[in-house]
């Protein structure tokens, strides 16, 4: 008989029903919600599977190995959203999860520094820093705030390190509006439902559409 694989959220021991086993049911639920990842990559909560492919979940902060009596509990918290508990879905769980995926795709892109962009335009740190700020400032340039520094995404620079003229139109209403930087950086690099599935950056290159990216982003502030 193939051993279960450890790394699958979904691998059980035959012999064990997950009705029956509150490790395994929680595995099977928030595996199909994606969630096993995320809780693990927070800190909050993470799944091991032993020799035999059964489930247990471990407190990261103590070490210690959740009975059954603290996973119902966390089950019940977990379930407590929607009427029907055998269906319901951790909702602000689920969205700070695809939040937190976005965010690593977004980081995974290309972005500067106040530093890599005095390197790209040539010139000093002080200067560099004083034109980031008067371009964000006037809503041309959009920079995201870290833990560890200022991004500048690379998607609204030209070659020389300057802000893309041609999304003037699009960061200006949603940054004005006071917009997450995080979901304006989303918004404007993936494809958007008001575009028809166009990317909104590249769009507005697109002299026959950078009308309609334009306005795109004028209904996207508005509605907050």
């Amino acid at each position: 008989m193939q051993t279960p694989d450890p790394s699958d959220p979904t691998a059980q021991d035959p012999a064990q029903d997950p009705a029956d086993d509150p490790a395994e049911r929680m595995a099977q639920w928030l595996g199909g919600l994606g969630l096993v990842d995320y809780l693990s990559d927070e800190g909050m909560l993470r799944l091991e599977r032993d020799e035999r492919g059964r489930a247990r979940w471990v407190d990261p902060a103590t070490g210690d190995v959740l009975d059954a009596v603290r996973l119902g509990d966390l089950e019940r918290q977990l379930r407590q959203h929607g009427e029907d508990p055998a269906h319901a879905v951790p909702v602000p769980l689920v969205q700070a999860a695809h939040l937190a995926r976005v965010r690593r795709r977004l980081l995974d892109s290309e972005w500067c520094t106040y530093e890599t962009l005095a390197e790209r335009r040539g010139a000093s740190l002080e200067a560099t820093r004083f034109a980031v700020t008067r371009a964000v400032n006037e809503h041309r340039l959009l920079a995201v705030p870290t833990e560890l520094a200022l991004l500048v995404p690379s998607f609204q620079l030209d070659d020389a390190g300057e802000p893309r003229a041609d999304l003037a139109p699009l960061l200006e209403p949603l940054l004005a509006a006071g917009t997450d930087p995080w979901r304006v950086w989303g918004w404007l690099t993936q494809p958007a439902a008001l575009l028809g599935g166009q990317v909104p950056a590249e769009a507005a290159a697109d002299p026959e559409t950078a009308q309609v990216a334009a306005h795109a982003a004028r209904r996207l502030a508005a509605a907050g």
